[in-house]
């Protein structure tokens, strides 16, 4: 968006009386969350099998989780 045009539009919403500064906020807020939400897709918690699983190549898992346990009665 130009800048100009921004700087106009917010100009012109700053001298709406309240009420309607409100009023436009949520129908704005209301259109963003309606194209949010019909541009994203389902997607499958699966889609996350193996995520991070290069983190745990290099540690001892048996002795990170006794650390932790340890760490839960400090």
């Amino acid at each position: 968006m130009e800048t100009r045009r921004y700087e106009q539009v917010l100009s012109d919403i700053q001298a709406l009386p309240l009420s309607e500064q409100l009023l436009l906020l949520e129908q704005t807020a209301s259109l963003v969350r309606n194209k949010a939400a019909s541009s994203s897709k389902a997607r499958s918690i699966m889609e996350l099998k193996g995520m991070g699983k290069d983190l745990w190549k290099k540690i001892d898992v048996d002795n990170y989780i006794a650390e932790e346990r340890a760490s839960w009665r400090e």
